[in-house]
């Protein structure tokens, strides 16, 4: 896909669906020599460290292109998951934290649950690129969607047109950046997340605020197939409402209505 219709498509998608930020593209680099001219890195543009959601809000709210490595990372699990980290064991890392912060009840349960969370092996990518999906200059390796429930709903109907995959759940409430940025590359289909604590409280990410994220490969279809989906029944959004219909009151406004002539 060429960038006009990576323009295109994502046009198509935000304007179909009314959404309020821009739809990310997301690339993983072997090398952070690779960064785009132009790409801010946190660490120098900015003279911080981040979180990697705050990157993705920089992207989808500041139409930004952010180039993130070891060294632009403030956020402990996301740089164990993402392999940013010394850690040889990263479930056994990411355990420790999620029964440190009581989300488990003890490392065994924390590694259960760290096991089944998609991560990246250590040094196996040097550094993550993220771009408002219009604006890239890149193919991205995922398209992330942020959206409200009923918005996933019409990209479901879109993902499930042509392939008859229903998107599975798999949802953890913590490091969820995992699972928006990295399961669509690493398993070739769609995810919905519920994104986590730490994105409501640095990345701004709102209370009604879901993720649908596929792999960049399937993007023309996807905007191809939410102008077909649901099309014969009107399906659409904002979501059209039933109103042919007459409406029931209380006996008491029937009685006044007639007295008054109206029935």
């Amino acid at each position: 896909m060429d960038s006009q219709q990576r323009i295109e498509a994502a046009e198509s998608i935000r304007n179909t669906l009314r959404l309020r930020t821009f739809p990310v593209a997301i690339k993983f680099l072997k090398d952070k020599q690779d960064f785009p001219e132009k790409t801010r890195r946190p660490s120098t543009a900015m003279g911080k460290r981040v979180a990697v959601c705050q990157a993705v809000t920089m992207a989808r709210v500041y139409g930004w292109t952010v180039g993130l490595a070891k060294e632009d990372l403030a956020c402990v699990p996301a740089a164990i998951a993402f392999g940013f980290s010394d850690a040889e064991d990263s479930a056994g890392a990411l355990a420790r934290l999620f029964c440190g912060g009581s989300y488990s009840r003890s490392e065994e349960v924390g590694r259960a649950e760290a096991e089944t969370i998609v991560r990246l092996g250590k040094n196996e990518y040097e550094a993550i690129l993220l771009a408002p999906l219009q604006r890239a200059t890149f193919d991205p390796d995922t398209v992330a969607f942020y959206g409200n429930p009923a918005q996933l709903m019409r990209l479901v109907h879109a993902w499930t047109y042509r392939t008859g995959k229903r998107v599975a759940g798999h949802f953890g409430g913590k490091v969820e950046c995992t699972e928006y940025l990295l399961a669509p590359f690493r398993t070739q289909g769609a995810r919905i997340a519920v994104p986590g604590t730490g994105d409501r409280v640095f990345s701004l990410t709102q209370d009604d605020e879901m993720v649908f994220s596929i792999p960049g490969a399937a993007l023309a279809d996807l905007a191809a197939d939410l102008k077909e989906a649901g099309k014969k029944v009107g399906a659409s959004y904002p979501i059209p409402v039933f109103l042919n219909f007459q409406p029931e009151f209380p006996p008491l406004f029937k009685e006044l209505g007639k007295e008054l002539g109206i029935f």
